[in-house]
């Protein structure tokens, strides 16, 4: 199948790679063109421009956030080349709003749109591990199925309103961030009274808190190792921003949202944003004086 492909950073190009691997005939376009270098030695398609990419019957797109995804579809020209009876996966992670505007409008231009925001990172989208969330209209998530199984361990549905997908997804990254606050504060407070990081959080992920996401995590916070980043610190802090506003529109209160919304912008503001977004644990031991 052709596929088109929009936005080959960390990710898009992990998963632009497993659907070139699974057979399909992948053309990928990213609005930095060195970027595409390792996915053309693999057979991928250089697209010589984000319309050129869209073109196909099925188009993923991986884009930073709201603005990205505008620019790209709407001024662009992606959504316009499009053609009828198309579908297009968003991966992207954007707000609940957005997604409603998208959805919107490629109806309008009888193309389908299923929002299939991921949880993983770029080593488990290299290796066919994420889990995948799709939503939309039961006939176009039907057609892209067999691709999304291509790139995760998992397809988790949640019914045909795109905007489902982006809710969750926003919901599970601020869980993430939550986590990653919890670990800063409580192996601050063990790291205070003389127990090492790396003994405290190695106990909480191997006993209490024996997740994924506390073991992975756990070990990055601990090593202070933050670098490279396999999500950036100031994309956590948008995914954040884009959480409290999808509460703000069905009058949910979420008042640690609040909360991490401060650290995130404590951590942006001492220069990390390009890091890891586990470095957001710094800014708690930075406050109790044991870090400059």
């Amino acid at each position: 199948m052709r596929i088109g492909f929009l936005g080959t950073g960390g990710m898009g190009a992990a998963i632009a790679l497993r659907l070139q691997a699974a057979g399909h005939d992948v053309h990928a376009w990213n609005r930095t063109p060195a970027a595409l270098q390792p996915l053309l030695a693999a057979g991928v398609t250089a697209a010589a421009d984000a319309a050129g990419a869209a073109a196909q019957p099925v188009v993923f797109s991986m884009l930073a956030d709201d603005a990205a995804v505008d620019a790209v579809l709407e001024q662009g020209g992606a959504l316009a080349a499009m053609p009828a009876g198309a579908v297009h996966v968003n991966m992207a992670t954007v707000s609940v709003a957005c997604t409603q505007r998208l959805a919107a409008a490629h109806a309008a231009r009888g193309v389908g749109y299923v929002a299939a925001p991921v949880f993983g990172r770029p080593d488990a989208a290299a290796a066919g591990k994420l889990h995948v969330l799709a939503a939309g209209a039961p006939s176009a998530v039907a057609r892209v199925r067999p691709l999304l199984e291509a790139i995760g361990q998992r397809v988790w549905p949640f019914g045909d309103d795109p905007a489902r997908a982006s809710a969750v997804k926003l919901a599970g990254n601020f869980m993430l961030a939550a986590a990653i606050e919890a670990m800063a504060e409580a192996s601050t407070l063990a790291q205070a009274h003389g127990v090492a990081a790396a003994d405290f959080l190695g106990l909480m992920s191997e006993t209490l808190f024996a997740s994924p996401a506390y073991r992975g995590y756990g070990a990055l916070i601990a090593a202070r190792r933050f670098e490279p980043a396999g999500f950036r610190l100031r994309l956590g802090f948008k995914d954040v921003r884009l959480a409290q506003a999808a509460a703000d529109a069905v009058a949910v209160p979420m008042p640690f949202a609040s909360v991490l919304r401060e650290n995130f912008l404590d951590a942006l503001a001492h220069g990390a944003g390009e890091l890891d977004w586990s470095a957001l644990s710094e800014v708690s031991a930075r406050r109790a004086g044991q870090r400059d």
